[in-house]
Order: structure tokens, then sequence, then C-alpha cells
């Protein structure tokens, strides 16, 4: 009986003691599932943040470039707002000739005056010009017409040979047409006849070429504007 008895105290302390082996065999292999999935998580989340950091820096050329491009583009415009750059585009073509017709034998050379050149500018600007040139010289804000000599100059550029073209650019087509109609008219163009001179109003054309501004742009009485440091009013 005592045999029996000591006999089923070693069986249950066997099973005792070897219970826990096999749940802490159970509960490694468990560990190795779980430290497999937090890998597998690990390199998932290692692939996003390398994604989502290229798409960064991609984002981040993409803005740098759309900046350098928007820059260009004002640039451009500027340039071509200052006359700096070739224009194309429909408009019309005046030639400025002698009225032979007019010219008494002993009267001097005609010569378009500085005023009446203004005159005619003045009037293509009214009604529609963007970008015109008088004899292959670009007219911009500082363009300066003036007599010297007895010669009349645009931009330093003697106009004493005829015949001039002044060219035209305007807004489309349309307004081309626009333009030629009101210059058939114009009494300005009329009055160049005082100096024995004609304005001949060419048809529109569809393609004309008015060249870039050649010489220097100088601005004169302008500095840079002086902000205070600390960016308040006080």
């Amino acid at each position: 009986m005592i045999a029996a008895i000591i006999g089923l105290m070693v069986a249950i302390q066997f099973q005792t003691v070897s219970e826990p082996e096999v749940r802490d065999t159970r509960d490694t292999w468990q560990l190795r599932e779980d430290l497999m999935k937090e890998k597998e998580l690990q390199s998932k989340l290692l692939l996003e943040i390398r994604s989502n950091e290229e798409k960064i820096a991609k984002y981040e050329t993409e803005r740098q470039h759309s900046k350098e491009e928007v820059l260009r583009e004002t640039l451009a415009e500027l340039k071509d707002e200052a006359g700096l750059k070739e224009v194309t585009g429909p408009g019309i073509t005046l030639s400025i000739e002698p009225a032979f017709n007019l010219i008494v034998e002993g009267d001097n050379p005609p010569s378009v005056s500085p005023d009446m050149l203004k005159r005619l500018l003045n009037e293509l600007n009214l009604y529609g010009a963007k970008h015109v040139s008088v004899d292959g010289e670009r007219v911009i804000n500082t363009t300066v017409i003036r007599d010297i000599n007895r010669v009349t100059k645009i931009n330093g550029h003697s106009l004493n040979r005829f015949p001039i073209e002044v060219r035209v650019i305007t807004e489309n087509g349309e307004a081309a047409e626009k333009l030629y109609n009101r210059m058939k008219v114009s009494t300005v163009a009329e009055d160049f006849f005082i100096d024995n001179l004609e304005v001949k109003v060419n048809r529109p054309e569809s393609m004309l070429v008015v060249p870039a501004y050649q010489d220097t742009i100088r601005i004169r009485y302008m500095e840079p504007v002086k902000t205070d440091k600390g960016g308040g009013n006080g």
C-alpha cells in the first residue's frame, strides 16, 4: 500500500514538473511567431517610411522646379514688357516717305520732326499698338526722341534716310484690322504733309517682327527701400 502511494506521488510530481516544460516550449514558439510578426510589421513600416520620404523628396524637387519655372516665366514677361525681347505677331506697318509732289525745287530736304513722330506714336498707342519699332529701333518707356543738329534721333539712332518704316504689333488680327482702319483716316498722318512727308498705311499682316531694344536701360533717381530691422511701426 505504501509502495502504491509512493508510486502515485512520484507520478503526480513527475507530471507536475513536466507540464511547465511543455508549456514553456509552447510559449517559446509563440514568442518566436510574435517576434516574426513584429519584424514583418517593422519591415512594412520601414518600407512605408522610405516610400513617404521618397515622395516628400520628389514633391520638394517638383516644388523647387515649379518655383524656378514661375521665376523664369515672370522674368520673360518682364523682359517682354520692357522691350528686351524680339516680338512677333499680327500688326501693320507704316512707311514715312518724302511727298515729292509737294517738294519745290530749292527747298530743304524733308525730315521728320520729333514732335510729329511723337504724335504719331501716341496715336498708335491710343488705338491698340502693343509693340512698336521705328526704323529698326524698339520704342520703350524710356525711349528718347529729340532733335540733335537738325537731325531727329530715336534712341540715338538718326532718322535721316527714307523710307522710315514703323512696325506695329497688336493683340490679334482683329485689333490689327481696327488699327489699320483708324490710321487710314487719322489726321496725324495727314499732318506730315506740313513737312513735305506722307505716311503710307499698309494692310495688316499676320506675322510681323519687332526687334528687341538693344541699348542699356538706365534707371535714374531710384534707391533701395529702407526697412526697419524690427519690422514694427514703433
